[in-house]
C-alpha cells in the first residue's frame, strides 16, 4: 500500500513538471518565438529537476572567476563588495547533439535546464544584474557541455586583523559552495587552477594593492553531510601614504610645535600655557578623527593608536615640563633667601668671635702693664677668675643666653639643611637648566621611539 502511494506521488510530480514545461513551450509559441528544431529535440523528454548522471555518479562542475571590480572594503563592517563574472561548466549527456558548432541561447532559457545550486559563502547581500535583461549566458556544445555565466555583485564578510593598521595586510576569501548537493552528487573544481581567476592585476583600489592570490579546493562539513567548496584567496596590502599625510605627519608636527615652549622664557606664563593647552586639544581632536573610520567596538590596539598615544604623551610631557620648571623657579627663590639668611647668621657669629678675641688680648696686655705691688701674692689667673667684671666695660661681658625662639629657628634650619643634603641629587641649582635639558632630551627621545616604532611594525 505504501509503495503504491509513493509511486503515485512520483508520478504526480513528473506529470506536473511535464505540464509546466509544455505550458512554457506553449507560451513561447504564443508569443511568436518558435524554438529551433535542435532545441526542441533537446528539450523533448528533458527533466530539469534531475541532475546529469543521476544514477551514474556525481557530476563535475568546473568554475572560473573574472573580478570586474572591488568597489569598497569596509573596516567598520568587516566586509568587501565586489562585482564578479561567475562561469560554470558541466556536461549533461541529455544535451548531446550532432554538429560542430555551439549553441548560444537566450539567458531566459536557463529556466528550462538543470543548473548547479551554487551559492557564495559568507555573503551578506548579493544581486544579479538585470539591465537591460538578466545578465546570464547559456551556451551548449555538441558534446553536451554547458557553459553558464552570471554577473553578480556581492558583499562578502572578511575577518580582518587590524593590529598593525594602517600597516596591515588582509587576506580575504571568496568561497563557492553547493547548497543542496553533497559530494556524492556534485564535485567542484577550478578549470585552470590558480589561473581560473583573472582581473585582479588590472584593479585600481583606493587604499589597497593586491599582492597575491591563489585558489584551493576543500569540503564543507555540516550535520547534513559533506559539500564541495571552492575557495579563492587574495591578499590586500594597505597603502600607507594616505595615512602618513593625513595622520602621522600632522601628529609629529604637533609634537615639534610643543617643543617651541622650551625656547620661551619661564616668566612668559600665558605664552607657554597657550602653546601647551592648544597642542594637547589639537592632538585629542586628531585622535578622535583617526578612529571615525574604524570599528567602535574594537578591543585590540592598533598601530595608529600606539603612535597617536606616543605623540600625545610627548605633548602632555612638554606641558608638565613647564609646570615643573615654573615650580622650581618659585622654590629656588625661597631656598636662595633661606641660604642667604643662614650665611648672614654665620657671618655674625664669626664677627662676634673676632671681636671677643681682640678684647681678650687687649685686657691681657693691660694687666701686664699694672704694677706687680698691687697684688703681689695673687696670681694673674686667680685674679681673672675671682675679680668681678667691671661695669665700665673694660673687661668682656659674658655672652647672654639666646632667646628660646632663636634656638627653635636654628633647629628648624639644621633640619632643613639635612633634608636638602639628603635630596641634593634632585636639587636644581638653576631652573633655567630644565629647559636646556628638555631641548635635547625631548627630540632625542622622540627620534629613538620613532625608530623603534617603525622598525617593529614594518619588519615584525
Amino acid at each position: 500500500m505504501a509503495l503504491s502511494v509513493s509511486g503515485g506521488t512520483v508520478f504526480t510530480v513528473l506529470l506536473i513538471s511535464r505540464l509546466l514545461e509544455s505550458s512554457l513551450l506553449n507560451a513561447e509559441v504564443k508569443e511568436g518565438e518558435i524554438l529551433p528544431p535542435t532545441i526542441q529535440r533537446l528539450m523533448k523528454g528533458y527533466n530539469k529537476y534531475l541532475r546529469p548522471f543521476f544514477d551514474n555518479g556525481p557530476v563535475t562542475v568546473g568554475m572560473s572567476l573574472d573580478i570586474a571590480s572591488i568597489d569598497t572594503i569596509s573596516e567598520i563592517n568587516m566586509d568587501y563588495t565586489a562585482t564578479i563574472f561567475l562561469r560554470q561548466r558541466w556536461t549533461d549527456e541529455r544535451l548531446v547533439f550532432e554538429g560542430n558548432k555551439s549553441l548560444s541561447l537566450d539567458g531566459r532559457l536557463v529556466e528550462l535546464l538543470w543548473v548547479p545550486d551554487t551559492f557564495i559563502v559568507d555573503s551578506k547581500k548579493s544581486f544579479l544584474h538585470d539591465i537591460t535583461v538578466e545578465n546570464r549566458l547559456i551556451r551548449i556544445f555538441p558534446n553536451g557541455t554547458v557553459l553558464y555565466a552570471l554577473r553578480i555583485t556581492t558583499t562578502v564578510a572578511c575577518n580582518m586583523d587590524l593590529t598593525k593598521y594602517p600597516m596591515d595586510k588582509q587576506t580575504c576569501t571568496l568561497q563557492l559552495e553547493s547548497w543542496g548537493y553533497n559530494i556524492n552528487d556534485v564535485m567542484f573544481y577550478w578549470t585552470r587552477g590558480n589561473e581560473s581567476v583573472s582581473g585582479l592585476d588590472s584593479l585600481q583600489l583606493a587604499q589597497y594593492t593586491v599582492e597575491d592570490h591563489y585558489t584551493s579546493v576543500s569540503e564543507a562539513i555540516y550535520e547534513t553531510g559533506n559539500y564541495p567548496r571552492l575557495v579563492f584567496h587574495f591578499e590586500l596590502k594597505r597603502s600607507i601614504l594616505y595615512f602618513i599625510l593625513e595622520t602621522y605627519v600632522p601628529s609629529s608636527l604637533l609634537v615639534v610645535l610643543s617643543w617651541v615652549s622650551f625656547w620661551i622664557s619661564l616668566s612668559s606664563v600665558p605664552a607657554r600655557i597657550c602653546i601647551g593647552v592648544t597642542t594637547v586639544l589639537t592632538m585629542t581632536t586628531l585622535m578622535m578623527g583617526a578612529r571615525t573610520s574604524l570599528p567602535n567596538a574594537n578591543c585590540f590596539i592598533k598601530a595608529i593608536d600606539v603612535y597617536l598615544g606616543i605623540c600625545f604623551s610627548f605633548i602632555f610631557g612638554a606641558l608638565i615640563e613647564y609646570a615643573v620648571a615654573h615650580f622650581c623657579t618659585l622654590t629656588h627663590a625661597d631656598a636662595h633667601m633661606l641660604m642667604y639668611g643662614h650665611r648672614m647668621y654665620d657671618f655674625d657669629d664669626e664677627m662676634n668671635g673676632i671681636i671677643t678675641t681682640i678684647s681678650t688680648h687687649s685686657n691681657r696686655a693691660k694687666r701686664r702693664k699694672e704694677p706687680a705691688a698691687t697684688s703681689p701674692s695673687v696670681p694673674a689667673s686667680t685674679e681673672l677668675a675671682v675679680r668681678p667684671s667691671s661695669p665700665s666695660g673694660s673687661e668682656p661681658k659674658p655672652e647672654a643666653a639666646p632667646p628660646e625662639h632663636t634656638n627653635w629657628c636654628l633647629t628648624v634650619l639644621a633640619t632643613l639643611r639635612k633634608i636638602l643634603r639628603a635630596i641634593h641629587c634632585c636639587h636644581v641649582e638653576n631652573p633655567h637648566h630644565i629647559d636646556n635639558y628638555s631641548r635635547v632630551t625631548f627630540p632625542l627621545s622622540f627620534v629613538i621611539v620613532n625608530l623603534l616604532y617603525w622598525t617593529y611594525y614594518l619588519y615584525f
